[in-house]
Order: C-alpha cells, then structure tokens, then sequence
C-alpha cells in the first residue's frame, strides 16, 4: 500500500501515563519481535538510505511524517530534548536532554516551561545555537500562508490572542504581521541569556513530549530564511551536514550527508545519536521491488543499505536471510477522508457502508501487513474506543445497504467521485488496493475515478480547493492521547486557511466538534480529557468525516553489511540511523 510514512506514536499522554506501543511484532521470532539485529557496529563507511518517492519538506517547522523527523532528528535537526535509541518502548518513549540542560521546568499549572541550553552548541558554520534562534524556529509556525504542511498545536496552545475575522492568531509569522501580534508573540515566548520560556494559554503538562516528538519548536537562524524556498533547505546543527551546500537536497534524486565539522560529540549523548558512518546517501526513486530486489540478492550496491519504504507481499517468500527481516507493530492507522465541501452527509455514510475493509487488507497482503480498524484512534493510545458509526459495517462492506442509503437521499446515480490515493512509492499494491475498494462501491452506485498520486502525496491532498471526492490518508499519534489524533486532523481552526487545509484533509468544519476539543484541551484530569475526545470521535462518525480502514504492519529487509539494524519506537518503528552503522 502507500507510503504510511505519516505522524507518528512517540510518547506519553502525561508522565504518569507512559506505555509500551510499538514494540511488539507480530511473531515469535526474536528478531521479528524487537525489530533489531545484531552485528558489529564502528564507525566509518557509507550507508545508503533508500527513499521510493520524494520527500515533501526537509524544512524541519513544515516536516510531518514520522519516518521524515526521526531520520532529520538523528542526523541534522537538534532540539531542547530528544528520544533515546532503546529496545523497551517505555525507555524510548521518555525524553531526555539534547540542547537544553535537563528536561525542562513547569509552572502555572504546566501553562509556562522553561529550558536552559547547553554550552557549546554550534550550527554548521560555526556560530552559536541560541535562545534567540528557538524563538525564530517557533515564529515561522504561525506563517500558516507560507510555512505549510507541518505540526500546528502551537497556534491553539501559545498565548497569543485570536484575530476573531480569521480564528487564528493575531500573530501571523515573521515574515508579516501587525505590531500588536508581534507583541503578544514575544511575550508569549521569551529569552533570558541561554534560557528560553513558553507561556501557554493552557495546561500542557506533556509538552516535552511534542518537542521531542515534532520538529515545530526546532531552531532556526533567521538569516537562513527563505520562507517558502527554504523548503529543501538543511542547516545542521547536528553531526551530519549536506555534501554540497544547505540547498544541495534535491528533490527528485536525494542528497548525501557528510559530518559536520562544527559538531562538538561533547554536547550529545551516543543514547541519541551514535552516528556511525561516515557518509550516509539518501537515494530517492528505486522502487521497493528494485530495492528489496537488490537487498535480497546481495548485490553490492544494497549491501550497506537500509530502506524508508516496506517489503511489499509479493517479496516476502523471496526472503531466505531471516536474520536480515523483521516484522514489526506501527502505530498508524490508514483510514479514507471524504471531501466534506463537495458530498453530502448520505453520500459520504454510503462511501463508509459499502467500504470492503476485507479486500483492502487482502490485496495489501493479509494479517502479516494490517488489522482491521474500527476507529481512527490506535488501539494502543489511551481514548481508544471503537466509533460506533462504524461497528456494525460488515469487513466485507454492505454494497445493497449503501445504495438504499442513497435512493432513500435522492441521489441520482451512479454518483461520481475520485478516489485519490498515494502511488508514490512505484509499488502495484496502492492499485490493487484502490481498486479493491472501487469495486464494492461501484456495487453501491457510485462511478468511480482512481487518482493514483505518483509525487509527494501530502502536499497535493492539502489544497483546499481540490477536485478529489475521498482520499487516503495515514496517522499515527504525535504521543499517545487521542488530543494528538482527532484533534489536529479535523479541527478547522487550526488547519483550514486560504492556501492550505492543514491536516484536515476533507475540509470539515463543525462547531459541534471544535467545542468538544476545547474542552478536552482545558480538561484538569486524564480521565475528563479522554471523555471528551471520545465524544469528539463519536461526533466525527456521527458526520462520517473519516472512514478507518486498517492498522498497518511494517515488514523491513537491509543489507548483509548493515550493523545493528534498528527499528524502534523512537523512529517510529523506521530504520533508526541513530542506531545503525555499516559493517567494516
């Protein structure tokens, strides 16, 4: 299926709350249990990080699938704490300090926090990470019109006044705002020396999880800049830098990391970053066939090589290394979205009754690559429950009921839609899935157009005014709450704008719902905040905003002469190249 490369489980919902996700496979294979692999690890040689289809940012404030923040956040992008390299996921869902001194310190109620940062920490060309530098990253969050795609929990969490015309902050990024909004920013977020402080407009006791998780709240030196043509842009404060210049990453092909020569070890923790080989190439449009091909044919090219793509079903009975596998949990959920703008309630209640979860999860490989999923929100993240909208569909789908759906609505049929879905990858199962699903639809009534997307996929589902009627989408929380699913995937206030629909991919828009986040987000208990995300939730079923399909399985290979293969839940159960070397 498509690249499932978005957001990802990667914490706690408060401290008191932390648990085991992704740690678990599904065999009773040590290797394929743990998702690593033994082998001497030094330093020295080239690994080749393989990538099917192009990334859609290396800018870290717009970055937003996990693959893409693990793999930065082990090389180049450093932040305030980061999450260790670890076996147990408890251990490797706890941060710990990488800029800053120490964790951060709460008050008010977790409302302020207040990092120091270490000495000595130096960007690639020598000058110093400052507190300044923090501020600037976090700024470039509420350019909702030119820093798009990424993370935005800071425009409902910073204390920064509405605009009541727009619902979004009066502050509205440094490349353009009034004095006034300019003001509420710097107050809301200010430096001390090398002490920088954030004040919240609510309790958010789980905040160095987000940091730790998400690239939003990184660094970044303003005289780097370039808004919307810094988007391939890597300035490094981490041990690896771009051969060839910050804007040397290109799109279509790839780029290779070089150390740092600005990089002080003394600064980090090999619990983070071990960085062990010298160089490591990302090469950017290989099919998975073509690479696992290589990989399982030992050839020289893929013997240091590890992937970002996963073993399709068809390359699994090829595998006869079993030592150089692994089958692995993932905390995403594939789930479809319906354009709210452009179908009515009954239609999109027909899309989610005649849907053939079955077929999906056959034609993408079985129970080795997916479960079914009954609601949006991972089994494992606590606010779980199934959405009863969905309960009593058949895995099958129900063709006959969708279609009294329809003629009990008026609609004539067959009724029109495409279906737009990530083909970026090269693989054919994103196809045989799709068309799985247009079968049992076209059952019910519907014409459907299959729209394979063969670029960045999430830029292209983004546009607010795009003519797709249901499209596919990938989520896996950004730490395990509910808060971090429903609410930054469909709350309109803080995705919908003139140029982008954020994360809220079907355009939805509902007062009923918002009013539900709000009081989950100003909620004084675990227990009253989960409450009233899963009424949220109820709510979204209720206006079959999402139908959810399935939980996926990651299947990974990698080269013979890759040392301690790692895939953990600190990368988002990805290859984890804080971890990973080559053989010598």
């Amino acid at each position: 299926m498509a690249n499932n490369t978005k957001r990802f489980l990667a914490g706690t919902a408060a401290a008191a709350l932390a648990f085991s996700l992704a740690a678990c496979g599904s065999s009773s294979d040590d290797n394929e249990s743990t998702g690593s692999s033994s082998g001497e690890a030094t330093k020295g040689g080239t690994l080749t990080y393989y990538l099917s289809a192009p990334l859609g940012h290396t800018d870290p404030q717009r970055t937003y699938t996990g693959r893409d923040v693990a793999n930065f956040r082990r090389t180049v992008y450093r932040s305030l704490v980061a999450f260790p390299i670890a076996d147990d996921a408890k251990t490797a869902n706890t941060p710990v300090p990488d800029l800053a001194t120490d964790t951060g310190t709460a008050t008010d109620n977790s409302k302020t926090w207040s990092f120091t940062l270490k000495d000595g920490v130096k960007w690639q060309d020598g000058s110093d990470v400052t507190c300044e530098d923090f501020k600037y990253g976090a700024s470039r969050v509420f350019a909702t019109d030119v820093i798009t795609g990424g993370p935005n929990y800071l425009l409902s969490y910073l204390d920064v006044p509405k605009d009541p015309s727009t619902g979004l902050p009066s502050y509205t990024g440094p490349y353009k705002s009034t004095p006034e909004g300019q003001a509420a920013f710097d107050k809301a977020i200010t430096c001390d020396g090398k002490t920088i402080t954030y004040h919240f407009n609510k309790p958010w006791p789980d905040f160095p999880l987000a940091v730790a998780s998400l690239e939003m709240m990184d660094p970044y030196k303003k005289d780097q800049d370039k808004g919307d043509l810094s988007n391939y842009s890597i300035f490094s404060n981490g041990p690896y830098m771009i051969d060839g210049g910050t804007t040397a990453w290109d799109k279509d092909k790839g780029a290779t990391l070089v150390r740092n020569p600005n990089y002080d070890a003394a600064t980090d923790s090999t619990d983070i970053r071990k960085a062990l080989p010298d160089k490591i190439t990302f090469d950017v449009g290989k099919t998975p066939e073509t690479v696992y091909g290589l990989m399982i044919n030992n050839s020289p090219e893929a013997q240091a090589a590890v992937a970002g793509s996963r073993l399709t079903p068809a390359l699994i009975p090829q595998i006869t290394d079993k030592s150089l596998y692994a089958n692995v949990d993932s905390p995403y959920t594939d789930y479809l979205v319906p354009n709210t703008k452009r179908l009515s309630l009954p239609v999109r209640q027909a899309l989610a009754t005649a849907t053939n979860k079955k077929a999906w999860i056959t034609a993408g490989g079985g129970d080795k690559f997916y479960k079914p999923a009954d609601s949006i929100v991972n089994t494992a993240v606590t606010g779980y429950q199934p959405n009863p909208a969905f309960k009593d569909i058949p895995l099958e789908g129900d063709p006959a009921a969708a279609k009294k759906i329809l003629q009990d609505a008026g609609v004539q049929m067959p009724y029109p839609i495409k279906f737009t879905f990530d083909n970026s990858s090269g693989s054919d199962v994103p196809g045989k899935q799709a068309a799985a699903l247009k079968e049992t639809w076209d059952q019910a009534g519907f014409k459907v157009t299959l729209d394979p997307q063969t670029d960045a996929y999430y830029p292209a589902i983004q546009k607010p005014n795009g003519d797709s009627d249901i499209t596919w989408a990938g989520w896996g929380a950004d730490w395990p709450s509910a808060i971090t699913v429903t609410a930054p995937l469909f709350d309109s206030r803080i995705n919908l704008t003139k140029n982008s629909n954020g994360q809220d991919y079907g355009n939805y828009k509902s007062d009923a719902f918002n009013a539900l986040v709000d009081k989950a987000q100003n909620a004084t208990s675990i227990d009253e905040q989960t409450k009233a995300l899963q009424d949220a939730d109820i709510q979204l079923g209720k206006d079959y905003a999402y139908i959810p399909l399935e939980q996926s399985l990651f299947n990974w290979a990698w080269g013979s002469k890759v040392a301690n293969f790692t895939a953990d839940a600190s990368s988002n159960m990805y290859p984890d190249l804080g971890a990973i070397g080559v053989k010598q």
